[in-house]
């Protein structure tokens, strides 16, 4: 009942011009802003946390808002997405850096994708497919399978497959082995049994290993990617240099060196533009829940 209740504002909103469908998106972004308590008070203790309280009221409100704002886009997205041609998204997007890919490809490398919930990460999770390579996307299994399958097919439009998150290694491997790209977001809160501790927003933080583990162990190039945008219709899918990722005796040291670099790059972008990012998750929940309480 839930999917077909969806579907239908789906065909409804399909057939309204591009900037109805947006104002009611941004509309309800406001909505949510001013109903979710919650959310909005986990936005506030992590701008305050990140930002060791050095940001203000006002900044602080201002991010807050948007990160609801935009989380309401990432669902138009995915909506238009469903029917959207190559040639419509070709209009939207700008490839920056794609000769970094290249430059792996042509050593007969495959690629692991590191990404962030920043900007309209479903977009740029589908840019990545049309206009660089396909890739297969590490996700985590919802509670509504509905609504699941709805969202994995907006996210297969062009060309990417999904992966479940559990029991995920081998899989990844096989692509690997076979030259072909997967995708994986770093910044997720993570258990105590996960992941390794590293620096993030000058905070330790565990991080997931699993990029620089499999890149150093089957010699696969780890590349950040982003999206970001300055009028929220025309964006540029930002593709990093390669991370590098040593080969000493020491494997633990190595992979906490290459996993330590993924960390300061997504603290950078952050810190450059932090109203882009997913303020509304608990990102360090587990390794300071305190400030949460």
């Amino acid at each position: 009942m839930q999917l077909k209740l969806l579907l239908l504002l789906e065909s409804l909103l399909m057939i309204l011009p591009k900037r109805v469908r947006k104002s009611f998106f941004s509309f309800l972004g406001i909505i949510g802003y001013y109903i979710s308590k919650k959310y909005r008070n986990i936005a506030y203790q992590n701008l305050n946390y990140a930002f060791d309280g050095k940001k203000n009221d006002k900044e602080i409100d201002k991010i807050t808002r948007y990160a609801f704002k935009n989380l309401m886009y990432n669902f138009l997205h995915l909506m238009e997405l469903r029917h959207m041609r190559k040639k419509e998204l070709e209009k939207k997007i700008t490839v920056q850096n794609i000769e970094a890919v290249q430059k792996v490809h042509n050593e007969g490398r495959a690629v692991i994708y590191v990404t962030t919930h920043y900007c309209s990460w479903e977009l740029g999770g589908a840019s990545l497919g049309a206009f660089v390579e396909p890739l297969a996307a590490v996700y985590k299994k919802l509670k509504n399978t509905e609504y699941e399958n709805w969202l994995l097919e907006a996210r297969s439009s062009f060309g990417n497959t999904n992966l479940e998150k559990k029991n995920v290694i081998k899989p990844l491997i096989r692509l690997i082995k076979k030259g072909k790209a997967s995708g994986l977001l770093i910044d997720t809160n993570m258990r105590k049994n996960e992941g390794i501790i590293v620096e993030f927003m000058g905070k330790s933080i565990r991080q997931t290993s699993t990029p620089a583990y499999l890149a150093r162990k089957f010699n696969a190039a780890i590349i950040p990617v982003t999206i970001r945008t300055d009028d929220e219709q025309n964006y540029t899918l930002m593709l990093f240099d390669e991370i590098p990722v040593q080969k000493t005796e020491d494997e633990n040291a190595d992979i906490l060196k290459a996993t330590q670099l993924q960390a300061d790059w997504l603290t950078s972008i952050i810190t450059k533009e932090p109203k882009f990012w997913f303020w509304l998750h608990r990102r360090w929940k587990s390794d300071n829940p305190e400030i949460y309480k």
